[in-house]
């Protein structure tokens, strides 16, 4: 496992584009997987987001991102769980669909995959909502519990072909998703709530039940 140290977010997307480039040509240049995994607010999203640019950008491959967020159940089957409040807990995920997914792409067979994409503002995941074509060869996966050690997830990893995790100070962690709540307008009550009972225990799962990655990077700063 490799360390980047806290270096800022365009330095840790750069390492993390150069290292799955290494690892597209070091597998014969065939299509690779990449997860990028995290607690919520550790800015995996963003990173992920920026890895795929510079992929295209700087590398001249071509990458995709793929969400793992599109695999949130509705909000109508977690009413019927009781567990609406705790959405984005492990349990609030189809664990087995996005693993067949992943499967899917890996192999790669087909022309084009049509793959969820969740939309925050209405909290709900778009079917098709992204295409990944047959001549993508870096897919980028983000998402919170892609290195859990929790059956089923366990069986995610071996899918992947390079595995980050990103770290970020339990502070910061909760700064920054108090801050995504107040953007949205939520009342104090409301944000303390969801922070506290929710998105931060996440989190803390997340950083003590997941696998060790190949590449660890921190994101605090």
């Amino acid at each position: 496992m490799a360390d980047t140290g806290s270096t800022g977010i365009a330095a840790t997307a750069k390492a993390i584009a150069e290292a799955s480039f290494e690892r597209f040509n070091a597998f014969g240049r065939r299509r690779i997987l990449v997860a990028i995994a995290g607690a919520p607010g550790s800015g995996k999203s963003t990173l992920a987001e920026h890895v795929v640019d510079l992929l295209g950008k700087d590398f001249g491959a071509q990458a995709a991102l793929f969400p793992m967020d599109g695999y949130h159940y509705d909000d109508a089957v977690l009413n019927e769980m009781g567990r609406r409040p705790f959405k984005g807990a492990i349990d609030t995920f189809d664990a087995h669909g996005f693993r067949h997914m992943l499967q899917r792409l890996k192999a790669n067979e087909d022309d084009v995959i049509a793959v969820p994409v969740f939309d925050r503002s209405i909290e709900i995941a778009r079917a098709g909502g992204r295409l990944i074509a047959q001549s993508t060869e870096i897919i980028v996966c983000e998402g919170n519990y892609l290195l859990a050690q929790q059956a089923p997830w366990d069986r995610l990893k071996p899918i992947f072909d390079l595995t980050v995790f990103v770290d970020v100070d339990v502070d910061e962690l909760r700064r920054r998703l108090q801050e995504r709540w107040r953007g949205f307008g939520l009342p104090a009550e409301e944000i303390a709530q969801k922070v506290e009972k929710n998105d931060l225990p996440n989190g803390l799962f997340i950083m003590s039940n997941s696998a060790e990655p190949d590449l660890r990077v921190n994101n605090s700063a």
